[in-house]
């Protein structure tokens, strides 16, 4: 990690001709622990606030409130979007699933509240496990914050899960370890393919699309990045009028 991180940071934000979305999250969670003593997610949301670039940032914990205030100033001047994985309704199963992150529940609650500042939201529905979390009520569950927390859009990319080699070894023991008998379904569903798709990924995609279009939720993958990515200049909008 550089120390002169955020300086790094400023620098390329100057050198940008027009200001545009900055995403980050995608490879590693901003609010990790250490996040807290290093304060470096903030310190890089406060440069973008202070150049009035945009930003979508995603998460797993509800830490991301910390920085509430920061993110609703963004999204006055240009545009923030708080994304959030969920996957798993059952609090139970979450932590199992997902034992060192903030719960489902937890993640819902800070989607409540970034509704309230009026900071648009996204939520990532994926990896959804076969014979685990793959189930009508799950999803049900799920769509049910989503529409609570009035979420502009959802990515899903099918029910199911990809493996690579190395990573098929580490979850077969965290199978055997929490799930005893799985591991054994698992091979004979999907022996060594890559994409492990649920048995019910049909209807699990028809409840989900069907319910976004409802409450006029964003779910084609396509759409969803394109909000994203698409910057608004909110004060150039203002002056217009």
């Amino acid at each position: 990690m550089k120390s002169n991180a955020l300086e790094i940071f400023e620098q390329e934000l100057q050198r940008r001709r027009k200001p545009c979305m900055i995403g980050t999250g995608a490879m590693t969670d901003p609010y990790i622990q250490i996040e807290s003593r290093l304060q470096l997610t903030q310190g890089a949301l406060k440069l973008i606030d202070k150049y009035e670039f945009g930003v979508a940032i995603q998460t797993k914990s509800s830490r991301i409130l910390r920085d509430l205030d920061l993110l609703a100033s963004i999204n006055q001047k240009t545009k923030a979007v708080v994304e959030m994985t969920l996957t798993t309704y059952d609090e139970n199963l979450c932590k199992i699933i997902e034992p060192h992150v903030s719960t489902t529940k937890e993640r819902f609650e800070a989607l409540l509240k970034f509704k309230e500042v009026g900071v648009p939201t996204v939520v990532w529905l994926s990896p959804i496990l076969p014979f685990i979390n793959d189930t009508e009520e799950n999803l049900r569950g799920i769509l049910d914050y989503c529409i609570q927390a009035g979420v502009k859009g959802i990515l899903c990319f099918g029910f199911g899960v990809t493996m690579r080699a190395g990573n098929r070894e580490y979850f077969y023991q965290q199978l055997d370890k929490h799930f005893p008998g799985m591991r054994q379904k698992y091979t004979y569903a999907f022996g060594d393919n890559y994409v492990c798709n649920s048995p019910n990924n049909e209807l699990l995609m028809k409840i989900f699309s069907e319910t976004c279009q409802e409450y006029g939720i964003l779910w084609r993958s396509n759409e969803v990045f394109d909000y994203l990515h698409s910057f608004e200049d909110k004060r150039q909008q203002l002056s217009l009028f």
